[in-house]
Parts: C-alpha cells; sequence; structure tokens
C-alpha cells in the first residue's frame, strides 16, 4: 500500500488524502471545479477522477447536486470512494470504478447534465513519461485519447448538457474540433496564466450538447501575483 498524505481544504471543510508518491492533483482541478455552477438537482459526472477532489469540492459548494467521480485506475478510484466516505459525502457523491471508453448514461440512470474532466494534456508517450504509472496516465494519452473522452461526454450528456474541461493552450484546436465534431459546440473559453505578463498555459472549455453557435471569451484567469503569491481569485477558489 503506497503511503499517503493528507490535506484540508475551505477551512477544514475537506480531508483529502492523496498518495504520496503516486498521482497528485494540480490547481488545474481546482480551476476546473470552479467553473462549474450546477444547480440544484443537476447530476455532474467527473471523468478521470483521481483522488476525487472535483466531486468533493463540488458536494460542498452545492449540496443540492449528485455527483459521480469515474476512475480507471483501481487504487485511486479505491482512494477517491475512502475520500467520500472520510467526508461524509455519501451518497451525495459516488465513486464508479470504470473506464470511461465502456461507460453510458445508464450508470447514472439516465443522460446527465454536466461532465467535467482534468484530462491528459500529452499525446501518447511523446516526451518523457514518468515512470510512475499513476502519474504517466494521468499525463499521457495512454489509456484515452481525446476522441475517447469527448466521445464519452456525448453519450452521458442530455441535450442541451454542458460539458467543461480544462486544456493545454498548445492543443486548444485539437480540442475544439473535437468537441464540434461530437456536436458540443464551444461556447465559453478562458485563458489560464501563471502570470500577468505570461502568455495563457491552459484554456478553460465549456461546451454545450447540440447547442447553438457562438462562443464568449470571458476574461484571462491569472494565477500568481507578482510576489509570488496566489492572485485574489485563485485564494477565493481555495477557500470557498
Amino acid at each position: 500500500m503506497q503511503p499517503l498524505t493528507r490535506d484540508t481544504f475551505f477551512n477544514g471543510g475537506i480531508r483529502l488524502n492523496q498518495h504520496r508518491l503516486g498521482y497528485r492533483f494540480s490547481i488545474d482541478a481546482v480551476i476546473l471545479a470552479g467553473g462549474l455552477r450546477p444547480r440544484t438537482g443537476d447530476t455532474v459526472v467527473d471523468l478521470g477522477t483521481g483522488c476525487g477532489i472535483i466531486p468533493l469540492i463540488l458536494a460542498f459548494r452545492y449540496p443540492g447536486v449528485r455527483v459521480w467521480g469515474v476512475e480507471l485506475q483501481e487504487p485511486l478510484a479505491t482512494l477517491a470512494a475512502e475520500n467520500v466516505r472520510a467526508n461524509e459525502m455519501h451518497p451525495q457523491v459516488t465513486v464508479l470504478h470504470a473506464d470511461l471508453r465502456d461507460i453510458g448514461p445508464d450508470a447514472f440512470a439516465g443522460p446527465v447534465d454536466w461532465v467535467v474532466s482534468n484530462p491528459p494534456y500529452r499525446r501518447g508517450r511523446s516526451g518523457r513519461v514518468n515512470p510512475e504509472p499513476q502519474r504517466a496516465l494521468a499525463r499521457h494519452e495512454i489509456a484515452m485519447t481525446l476522441p475517447d473522452l469527448v466521445g464519452a461526454a456525448r453519450r452521458l450528456l442530455r441535450s442541451g448538457g454542458r460539458f467543461v474541461t480544462i486544456y493545454t493552450a498548445e492543443r486548444i484546436t485539437d480540442l475544439l474540433f473535437q468537441m464540434r465534431s461530437a456536436l458540443i459546440e464551444p461556447k465559453c473559453l478562458r485563458s489560464i496564466h501563471s502570470g500577468r505578463q505570461s502568455k495563457a498555459r491552459l484554456i478553460l472549455v465549456e461546451g454545450v450538447k447540440n447547442g447553438g453557435p457562438g462562443v464568449t471569451v470571458e476574461p484571462p484567469l491569472v494565477i500568481y501575483n507578482e510576489n509570488g503569491s496566489y492572485s485574489e481569485e485563485l485564494q477565493a477558489l481555495l477557500s470557498r
């Protein structure tokens, strides 16, 4: 069994165990969770949930929302389920150990309102692949590809349902092409910058299944102030 670390968020409102040596979530997941505004009664599915951080944040912020986390890697799925129990968020949050390429809406009692994912950004085994398997699968398209992810979102969403993801800026054309090809129309883009003078590192994207054309580009999100501290917006995302 891998050694664990424990972190707390929202003034102790969320307690989270992570594998010390395996995959660990990044600030990308916090930014992504902040991009959703579900309504009471909505169902959200997080594809590739890892340790369960996104479902836990959403359940904490939106008590009337039902959240599912889907995870391929069994050790991570087990850890995510343990984090759900430790935070007493079951049955609002449920973790499903499954391959996103195989699941359909029946797994969630019908089409869902939101699909969210913080997917691998790098193609296949391009570049240096981390020797730690959990991190390799989380960063590279080894167990799933971008078409696999967007196809799963297409299957699971109801018409008018929303797909929200965060993706590397250099591959944003690939993502938008796959979304439109799957009839998930990109509707909102927001660039993510490390600093005010830096180029966009990531793009937050929201699309609507069977939506009409027309996209909004929101003001950029800046992660760090000039002194290296988190920006006011990032601090807010980490504190409530």
